[in-house]
């Protein structure tokens, strides 16, 4: 299999990030429309998820659908809608031992679709496998001012201080609380900006960027990425000796804060 040939299973990411790019410019360079193209995309993800679960990643989230996407034609907007309806519906949640969640501004989603998402949530609420996630009507600055207008609120009631407010304290009214930071963040598509996405928590992630369109994004450029990520030497604000120190004494080098 191309995950043993590639990477080292006992290294992997815990967290892995994914904006899924392409899907459009694959369906055109198909001769298809783009409706197409998301539905491909849709399997890719199924297999991503399928792969990353079986490795044993911990956290997976997919960047699905932004707040800027909703300025897309309204029909390209509604069918993505119904194959994301559609896909809850599939059984790789159970089938994976897969937890489901999402993040994003789910208020500005249709009522019925946000009842589809809480009943995917609540019946995979007790696998014990990967977490993956959808952003979904997802912007970071849109998370980051929310989690700032709550403890704002905080600090009026005086259930809070102003000068007790810390990154952590920040972090804990992030949409993303239930999880850690990404430890590696995959574009595809050949674009090289994050486009709004977990900026706050990506502060020290890994890039990855790749000329595929997600379509084509499968197992084995999935392992490619992960064996780029292993390579490379995370250190967090410290110097190479440093980070070579925490590791000879065993401690964990992902941790390591400026």
């Amino acid at each position: 299999m191309p995950d043993k040939e590639l990477i080292n299973l006992d290294k992997l990411p815990g967290h892995v990030a994914i904006i899924m790019d392409g899907n459009g410019r694959w369906a055109k360079s198909h001769g298809l429309e783009r409706t197409e193209g998301h539905k491909a995309g849709a399997a890719t993800a199924h297999t991503i998820a399928e792969t990353a679960a079986r490795l044993g990643i911990k956290y997976l989230t997919l960047y699905t659908f932004s707040t800027e996407n909703w300025n897309r034609p309204i029909q390209e907007v509604k069918a993505i809608m119904h194959l994301l309806s559609e896909q809850l519906e599939e059984s790789i949640f159970m089938k994976n031992n897969i937890r489901f969640d999402v993040i994003g501004d789910t208020g500005s989603l249709d009522s019925d679709f946000v009842k589809s998402l809480q009943h995917c949530i609540q019946r995979t609420a007790s696998n014990s496998g990967m977490c993956m996630t959808l952003a979904l009507s997802y912007s970071s600055r849109w998370e980051i001012t929310e989690a700032a207008r709550s403890i704002a609120k905080e600090c009026e009631s005086g259930k809070i201080s102003s000068d007790k407010i810390t990154e952590e304290y920040m972090a804990q009214h992030l949409e993303s609380n239930f999880m850690p930071d990404p430890d590696l963040l995959i574009r595809t598509g050949g674009e090289y900006r994050l486009s709004n996405y977990l900026l706050w928590q990506c502060a020290y992630s890994e890039l990855y960027f790749c000329e595929t369109f997600w379509p084509d994004f499968g197992e084995e450029e999935f392992c490619k990425a992960i064996a780029t990520y292993q390579s490379r030497e995370r250190r967090f604000g410290k110097t190479s000796e440093q980070v070579q120190d925490k590791l000879i004494k065993n401690e964990p080098a992902n941790y390591i804060k400026e």
